[in-house]
């Protein structure tokens, strides 16, 4: 390889959207990634929040040993052993009561395109309710129903798409009314829009317990119990992505818990796989049945490998030895008290907000007014990196500007206490350097 690497990938990869970094990495342990020159970084996305228990735990590895020495890949129709136990790990210990049939892929837009050719087989509807900021996925049928990514110039979208207004207490769309008021307004105006424009094939409405991507917003319970009713009443299925929100990271098994709602179709990617391409969908017993009794397909040359399986069950295994779950309170508890110390310091950090160790820190020119302060945000990302920090800023110009912080559930807190210190530093820094510009 080229003596200057980061230049080989100018010349030899396509490069895309997204956060880019200066330097090439060569290995990740815990919370901790190592660049090519030595420099080590404070990983506070857990890996794109894929690495909950860690980058590279050592179950993660032993699992990777066991599939190399029994099977890495099947043809899809040979079930291995493993992942069969992943059904029942999953059904018995995880998912909430009745969601027992799960199908396994490799990725989180895998995941919800199951999800929704499963909705429109078992209603024969096409019709998709959404939520703002939602990220669902980058694939044909899931882009179509994400609205926080970009979505020009990629050609015309799936047809049947209706949006719900996300609810953001931070940001209302009714000054005045409580959290929860704002909210239930808004997803009562949608539905109204939704009723009047629907042919009549509604299939699913689709959310993110969390909207991650979207600024980190959590919608109050009765917004969520809403959407149950919703879905009900106008006979369509009730589908949560728990990409970011399953597994521990928000502090319970799943969001579903969290909320105390049911939803009937649960997609789950990044946090089942530690950090390898592994997603599941899981739905119940009478759904499994009516789309295959339909001839219900989802067919990929890697639905239900054992390496995948071997690792999720690794996976599982850590959350409940270590009692992950339960840390993901405990450390969350303590990172959000260090953002509140920066918060009485700092008068640009407007909100902060989350479950468990997911959370996020909205930055604003001032608290009055609250407009997003996008630049501040994009220089005191560059400098928490070069300080030995690495986080996610989420920058929409209708959606402010938000640090989306998310360590591994394994995080300490020494390592917390050390990423405060630079993210306080950090925007020390970009603060004085704005004020000397002006």
């Amino acid at each position: 390889m080229k003596s200057d690497a980061i230049d080989a990938t100018h010349e030899f990869l396509v490069r895309y959207g997204g956060d880019t970094f200066p330097r090439l990495f060569t290995s990740a342990r815990g919370t901790v990634v190592t660049d090519r020159t030595g420099r080590q970084y404070l990983d506070f996305t857990s890996g794109q929040m894929c690495a909950t228990i860690g980058h590279n735990h050592p179950a993660i590895v032993d699992a990777l040993h066991r599939a190399g020495d029994k099977a890495l890949h099947f043809f899809s129709g040979m079930i291995p052993e493993v992942v069969a136990e992943l059904g029942e790990t999953l059904a018995t210990k995880w998912m909430p009561e009745g969601l027992n049939k799960s199908i396994f892929i490799n990725t989180g837009s895998e995941s919800n395109e199951v999800a929704l050719r499963m909705a429109k087989m078992y209603t024969g509807g096409f019709e998709i309710l959404t939520l703002g900021g939602s990220w669902h996925g980058i694939t044909g049928g899931v882009s179509a129903v994400s609205m926080a990514s970009d979505r020009k110039g990629y050609g015309i979208p799936t047809p049947g798409v209706f949006v719900i207004p996300e609810p953001n207490s931070f940001r209302p769309y009714i000054p005045g009314a409580t959290e929860e008021e704002a909210a239930l307004a808004n997803l009562e105006l949608a539905l109204k829009m939704f009723d009047m424009q629907t042919t009549g094939h509604g299939a699913a409405i689709i959310a993110e317990p969390v909207i991650s991507a979207g600024g980190v917003l959590v919608p109050p319970k009765a917004f969520m119990q809403a959407l149950r009713k919703a879905a009900d009443d106008r006979g369509m299925l009730l589908i949560f992505d728990e990409a970011q929100t399953a597994f521990g990271r928000i502090g319970t098994r799943t969001g579903a818990e969290h909320f105390g709602v049911t939803p009937d179709i649960i997609s789950m990617s990044k946090t089942l796989g530690g950090g390898l391409p592994m997603a599941a969908v899981s739905t119940t017993t009478a759904i499994e049945e009516d789309i295959f009794n339909k001839k219900f397909a989802f067919y990929t040359s890697h639905v239900s490998d054992p390496l995948g399986a071997e690792v999720s069950l690794a996976v599982l295994r850590v959350l409940e030895q270590e009692h992950l779950v339960e840390r993901a309170n405990v450390m969350g508890r303590y990172l959000r008290e260090h953002m509140e110390t920066l918060q009485q310091k700092y008068e640009a950090i407007g909100d902060i907000r989350g479950l468990g160790l997911l959370l996020g820190v909205e930055l604003v020119e001032d608290r009055n007014s609250r407009e997003p302060a996008h630049e501040l945000g994009a220089l005191t990302t560059r400098k928490c990196f070069e300080k030995g920090l690495s986080m996610n800023i989420r920058r929409r110009p209708e959606r402010g500007a938000v640090w989306r912080i998310a360590p591994p559930l394994t995080v300490s807190e020494s390592e917390i206490d050390q990423a405060s210190e630079i993210l306080d530093a950090a925007l020390r820094e970009s603060l004085d350097e704005m004020t000397r510009r002006q």
